[in-house]
């Protein structure tokens, strides 16, 4: 069992989660990843790419927890995957289970079998170029290496169903290099680019992509996170707090 980890909480304590004290932390962004999945999704496999404490699967399957899904989550440091399980177990999701793995490396797992995941969810590490952390867990999270986001992204296309669904949450800078990836391969794609507060530059874009498909892009109306005084908006309120997802705001 992995030493030196916290017990907290996400969606306002409805999910407990185990993080390290010093290393990769869960921030918003999962949980709002979490929240942008939608449709029918009752009886679906689900893969969590890059899965780090599991806040992302762990405020999914919260919201899933009723639809007989199966989710499951991918990470390649083994301490991170151990405390992810820990809090899989911790809330009852007997339906979630995580992986310790390299998806630069073949994967020898028979649920983790390419082409059968009917939607792939990842919070990939998010720069190339800035400088890492010392913390070996943190620029391990934080900054991409072999393969770069173009592999992250092909590794995503490859575990997903024919006409299965990716969903992507990343720096805005980096929609071009997702857009570039996933064209040809996975279309009607839906943009929501999400800012801290309105007037001021999106930070942060979230990206569904159906493989195979041929339908045109949409991009969103903006999605801010605070008010003018710096509070949570209503909206944020609901996903971050709540759990309810975007198609329910």
């Amino acid at each position: 069992m992995p030493e030196d980890y916290s017990n907290d909480y996400l969606l306002d304590k409805q999910v407990k989660i185990f993080q390290p004290l010093d290393g990769y932390r869960a921030s918003s962004d999962a949980v709002l990843l979490a929240a942008f999945v939608s449709g029918n999704l009752k009886g679906v496999r689900i893969l969590d790419v890059g899965a780090g404490t599991g806040a992302v699967s762990l405020c999914l399957a919260q919201r899933l927890q009723s639809q007989n899904v199966e989710i499951h989550g991918l990470e390649i440091q083994p301490k991170l995957a151990e405390l992810a399980e820990m809090s899989a177990k911790a809330n009852g999701f007997d339906f979630l289970h995580y992986h310790q793995a390299d998806i630069c490396e073949k994967i020898n797992d028979e649920d983790l079998k390419p082409c059968s995941f009917d939607v792939v969810i990842s919070n990939p590490p998010y720069s190339e170029s800035d400088m890492p952390s010392p913390n070996i867990s943190k620029a391990t999270a934080h900054n991409l290496n072999d393969g770069g986001l173009a592999g992250w992204l092909m590794f995503c296309l490859k575990m997903t169903k024919p006409f299965g669904k990716i969903y992507i949450i990343n720096r805005a800078e980096a929609l071009p290099h997702i857009c570039a990836v996933l064209y040809g391969k996975a279309g009607g794609m839906t943009m929501l680019p999400v800012y801290s507060k309105k007037g001021q530059e999106a930070k942060r874009v979230i990206v569904c992509a159906q493989k195979d498909s041929k339908a045109p892009a949409r991009i969103l109306p903006p999605f801010a996170v605070h008010n003018e005084a710096g509070e949570y908006t209503a909206e944020a309120q609901r996903i971050l707090r709540q759990g309810i997802g975007f198609s329910e705001l």
